[in-house]
């Protein structure tokens, strides 16, 4: 009862308040109120200005499901601490914000089928701390979390077997703040889950991932416990059904698919060179965005897989220059000199738009950019194999989370001497994009986007078209 009442007080509720007026019943307001807060995996403004975010794809992808003509209403927390305050206060539906399923939060709302399962870890400067194998370790060290998150549960908890054990919960931090803090040398150590620590060790390389601190925890939305079971019992269909046919799978792909691929030595490699080496090239890679459309930070990210941005990087098969074109590619694209930058980064730009549109139309966003990529390695004809196999394999030939499983399969006899185009190393082509998405994420972080003074077109296809391709 001490730990109710002191959760409650956390919270800013009284045990004994008056039951919140309802919002309106989303059966005939058609609308859906979600709260949330800002974060990498829950809601937040990509690259391109567009809403992004596991938790923000979630809710738009239920409201979908209930109905056409349902909108989704995003209530933003100022941080996680006040996400079950808002739901509980009555001015949302739905609690989802990447929240862990604890003992104290089940006392106050009614979870929904976990979506997602994520590992509590300790986070270290791997510069200045060596890595805490035990709990002992981290006491008289400098401990910070987020108030009211599962990370200051875990503690408490600890604490009772270790009094010694001292941590600050703060109000307005959070987990990526408190990450960044310590891979600044201002903090010792702190608490987050696995999934985060990985997007972020792409950002700051010399962050290490330390004890694990006690099980594996889910990952839920959260509903009140009082009203209407209606909404509940939709999202659990809701997610199984999507946990069955794939689309969870591919959702959560999209957002940490690739965030292991990169080591230390090549995240903190790349960052080296966004300083040194990009802007010699950073206002051709802008020319070929005005010119294709295609994100200049996307295309620096495949130049940098295929060159390091070295201008005169040659392969021992004479795949040549800062895009890495072969003799037959550049034909196609009239580049005369692949060497050359201001062609390499063009042609290359102009070929990644020419495999997207070759790519059917159903496929949709970004799992084409993705196969498009993969085609730019392997080869459009192989990447079509995958494809055909991952259909003969009851997978979806048009997901990438599925595709890039049977890429691999391309090099057995079993599987190849069935495919029309047979054998290739299909490992390859998945290890270039999953590489290629985490420098696009380095640079969406780092680098503004660019606004093109002139409206972009297919070039590509126009060139083609015209026969003046140069």
């Amino acid at each position: 009862m001490c730990r109710l009442f002191l959760l409650f007080a956390i919270l800013g509720l009284s045990a004994c308040q008056k039951p919140p007026k309802p919002l309106p019943d989303p059966r005939t307001s058609k609308e859906l109120v979600v709260v949330t807060h800002n974060g990498p995996n829950t809601y937040y403004v990509d690259g391109n200005n567009q809403f992004a975010g596991l938790e923000y794809d979630l809710a738009t992808l239920f409201a979908r499901e209930l109905g056409e003509d349902y909108t989704v209403k995003f209530v933003i927390a100022d941080n996680i601490t006040q996400v079950i305050p808002t739901l509980l206060k009555g001015k949302a539906h739905i609690a989802a914000a990447d929240l862990s399923i604890t003992h104290l939060r089940q006392h106050l709302v009614q979870f929904a089928v976990p979506y997602q399962g994520v590992q509590q870890h300790v986070v270290f400067n791997t510069e200045i701390n060596k890595a805490p194998k035990k709990i002992e370790d981290l006491i008289g060290k400098q401990i910070a979390v987020p108030a009211g998150t599962s990370y200051a549960e875990r503690l408490a908890e600890l604490a009772q077997s270790q009094p010694e054990l001292k941590w600050q919960a703060l109000q307005s931090a959070s987990a990526d703040e408190l990450m960044e803090q310590v891979a600044e040398g201002l903090l010792d150590y702190t608490i987050s889950d696995s999934h985060l620590v990985a997007m972020l060790r792409n950002f700051y390389p010399n962050l290490g991932i330390g004890l694990a601190l006690g099980n594996e925890e889910k990952i839920a939305w959260a509903f009140p416990k009082t009203g209407d079971r209606w909404l509940y019992d939709q999202a659990n269909l809701f997610f199984a059904r999507i946990q069955k046919d794939g689309t969870l799978r591919n959702l959560i792909d999209r957002y940490y698919g690739h965030s292991k691929r990169l080591d230390t030595v090549d995240v903190t490699t790349f960052l080296k060179r966004t300083r040194t080496l990009l802007p010699l090239y950073i206002d051709l890679f802008k020319q070929a965005q005005e010119l294709t459309g295609l994100d200049w930070r996307l295309l620096a990210a495949i130049s940098y897989r295929e060159s390091h941005w070295d201008k005169l990087n040659t392969s021992p098969t004479n795949v040549r220059g800062l895009m890495m074109l072969t003799e037959s590619t550049a034909d196609l694209l009239g580049v005369t000199d692949r060497l050359d930058p201001r062609q390499s980064i063009l042609g290359g730009a102009r070929y990644i738009v020419m495999l997207k549109d070759t790519i059917p139309k159903r496929v949709p966003e970004p799992d084409r950019t993705w196969m498009a990529l993969a085609a730019y390695n392997i080869g459009y004809a192989h990447l079509e194999d995958a494809r055909v196999l991952a259909q003969r394999m009851k997978l979806n030939p048009d997901s990438w989370a599925d595709v890039k499983k049977v890429l691999p399969l391309l090099n057995k006899v079993e599987y190849y001497s069935t495919l029309k185009y047979g054998f290739a190393r299909g490992g390859a082509p998945v290890v270039f994009v999953e590489s290629i998405r985490t420098y696009h994420r380095i640079l969406e972080k780092y680098e503004p986007p660019h606004s093109p003074v002139l409206p972009s077109f297919n070039l590509a296809k126009a060139f083609t078209q015209a026969n003046l391709v140069q």
